[in-house]
């Protein structure tokens, strides 16, 4: 028996959506932005501490786009 690609998963799983009412697809809809505006939340905010935390050992520095350019320049 043959592995489902990865396309022709996604293509069964946006057949089922399909075979919704349009009420449970807008409902669906709803709950997978829903998920994906916290799942992004969460990684920001881990992208955040991991940045504030370089920035407090010194591995990342602030300054100007032009300071940027001078010391790229060096």
């Amino acid at each position: 028996m043959e592995q489902p690609t990865a396309f022709s998963r996604f293509q069964e799983v946006i057949e089922n959506v399909e075979s919704l009412p349009l009420d449970d697809q807008a409902l669906l809809i709803k709950i997978i932005r829903g998920r994906l505006i916290e799942n992004r939340r969460t990684e920001l905010a881990t992208e955040i501490a991991e940045t504030r935390c370089a920035y407090q050992r010194g591995e990342v520095r602030r300054g100007t786009m032009a300071e940027l350019m001078e010391e790229l320049s060096e």
